[in-house]
C-alpha cells in the first residue's frame, strides 16, 4: 500500500510539473480557418509578401493568431486578435540600418555576446522596443532596448 500511494504521489508530480513548464503551443492553420476579421487584416498586412504560414495560440489565456511573412527579402510576423486588429507586428531589421543608439544598447545588452536577427516591435501602431537574438559560448537568448537605445523596464 505504501508503494502504491508512493508510485501515485510521482505520478501526480510529475503530471504537474509538465504542465507548468510546457510553454504556449503554437497551432498551425490554413487561411480557411482564420475568422473573417483576422484573415481581412492578414490580407491587408500581406499585400506585397509572400506568406509563409498562419497560426494561433493562446498567450495569457488570451486567443491570437499570427500571420508569418517573407516581405522585401525580411521576415515579417503580424500578431492579430479576433476581432480582426492588429496587436503587434516584428519585422527583421538590419543591424547596420539601426540608429546609432540602438546599436550601442543592444551590443550593451548583448555584452559579449554575438548579436544574430533584429527585430522591430510595434505594438497597435507604436514602435516600442528592438530585439535581438543572441548567442554567448553556445546558448542562445534575447535582448530588447526601446527605440531610443535603453535598457526596458520590462520585456515587450
Amino acid at each position: 500500500m505504501k508503494n502504491t500511494n508512493l508510485r501515485a504521489t510521482e505520478i501526480l508530480v510529475l503530471a504537474l510539473s509538465l504542465t507548468l513548464v510546457v510553454p504556449a503551443q503554437e497551432k498551425r492553420l490554413k487561411k480557411s480557418d482564420l475568422p473573417p476579421a483576422v484573415q481581412k487584416t492578414a490580407d491587408e498586412q500581406s499585400q506585397g509578401a509572400i506568406v509563409k504560414g498562419y497560426a494561433s495560440e493562446k498567450e495569457n489565456g488570451r486567443l491570437q493568431y499570427e500571420v508569418e511573412l517573407m516581405a522585401n527579402g525580411h521576415s515579417k510576423d503580424v500578431t492579430i486578435s479576433p476581432d480582426g486588429s492588429v496587436l503587434e507586428i516584428e519585422e527583421e531589421v538590419s543591424f547596420d540600418a539601426l540608429p546609432a543608439a540602438v546599436r550601442q544598447g543592444l551590443q550593451r545588452e548583448a555584452g559579449t555576446g554575438k548579436i544574430g536577427k533584429v527585430e522591430s516591435i510595434t505594438k497597435r501602431g507604436s514602435l516600442v522596443a528592438y530585439e535581438a537574438q543572441v548567442t554567448t559560448a553556445g546558448t542562445r537568448s534575447e535582448v530588447q532596448v526601446g527605440p531610443d537605445g535603453r535598457a526596458l523596464a520590462h520585456p515587450e
